[in-house]
């Protein structure tokens, strides 16, 4: 097997996870490497028939930033973003819940930043815009996006403020993932990670009301089924709160089972997949 062809096909993966997740994963430098892990499989798989080598992430070559070149980012209150804000999401087991904007007022948080450059240069964020390491834009795992925080390097006193628009770090002690150019301003290029602060700004805004959508597991005249039905999809890792909805029809109560919601009924396709998987034929993508 050529080497083109087992890059090609794991870079395929690698953008089939992070579309349906809405995440995107870091390999950075000075931090131990990771994948996810349907790409992790299919390269141990191909690698009985070739060596893979390894893309390394890192700085631009022979670029000094200059502050008059680098967009500051200007701190306002964006809509909510359509992708990359579900209730939860796994990455590597882990589970995330993602804050609602009324649990994110007065964010403050303490931890270690990391940064992220060439590699995902041009790549799309969990919002789905493109990475762009010279803009002042950011990666955390919970707060809604798009947000706006101030980071204080607290081993130099430099502070910054950034967009958030990405998830992760998912590397334990990782608070935050910077842009290079982000991580150029605080002074943690060199080091690698740094010690930080991080405080919300300006959160995003509710969008205009919108039909929910949700995906319906089943239907059922009997509540004691929709119990069970829920009690069997808390042990799957499906994304998305589970909850018993009641309606009256025909003077029939009826309990719907439904996962979600979701922002949207492509960002519901891979739960409708899932319980299909699962032999829940009845299964189907709702709005209310």
């Amino acid at each position: 097997m050529t080497e083109s062809l087992v890059l090609s096909t794991a870079a395929a993966i690698m953008r089939r996870f992070s579309v349906a997740l809405g995440i995107r994963t870091v390999v950075k430098r000075k931090i131990a490497s990771f994948t996810p892990h349907a790409a992790f499989a299919a390269l141990a798989a191909l690698s009985a028939c070739s060596s893979v080598p390894m893309v390394k992430d890192g700085a631009p070559a022979s670029v000094v930033l200059d502050k008059q070149i680098v967009r500051e980012a200007t701190p306002r209150n964006e809509p909510l973003s359509t992708y990359g804000n579900p209730t939860h999401y796994s990455v590597f087991g882990k589970r995330y819940r993602v804050m609602s904007i009324e649990q994110s007022d007065d964010f403050v948080e303490t931890g270690m930043a990391s940064w992220y450059g060439t590699k995902f240069h041009g790549g799309l964020t969990s919002t789905r815009e493109p990475y762009d390491m010279y803009a002042m834009t950011a990666a955390h795992k919970t707060l809604p996006l798009p947000s706006y925080v101030q980071v204080t390097n607290l081993e130099n006193g430099r502070m910054a403020i950034v967009r958030v628009n990405d998830r992760g770090p998912f590397h334990d002690g990782l608070v935050i993932d910077l842009s290079y150019a982000a991580a150029s301003r605080l002074g943690v290029v060199n080091a690698g990670t740094a010690r930080v602060e991080v405080k919300l700004i300006a959160g995003p805004i509710a969008s205009k009301a919108t039909n929910s959508v949700y995906v319906q597991a089943g239907a059922f005249t009997d509540q004691d089924n929709a119990a069970r039905l829920v009690s069997r999809l808390e042990t799957e890792d499906i994304e998305g709160d589970i909850r018993t909805r009641e309606t009256v029809r025909r003077n029939k109560t009826i309990f719907r089972v439904h996962v979600g919601p979701f922002p949207s009924r492509a960002a519901a396709h891979d739960v409708a997949q899932h319980l299909l998987r699962m032999g829940l034929t009845e299964s189907m993508i709702v709005t209310e």
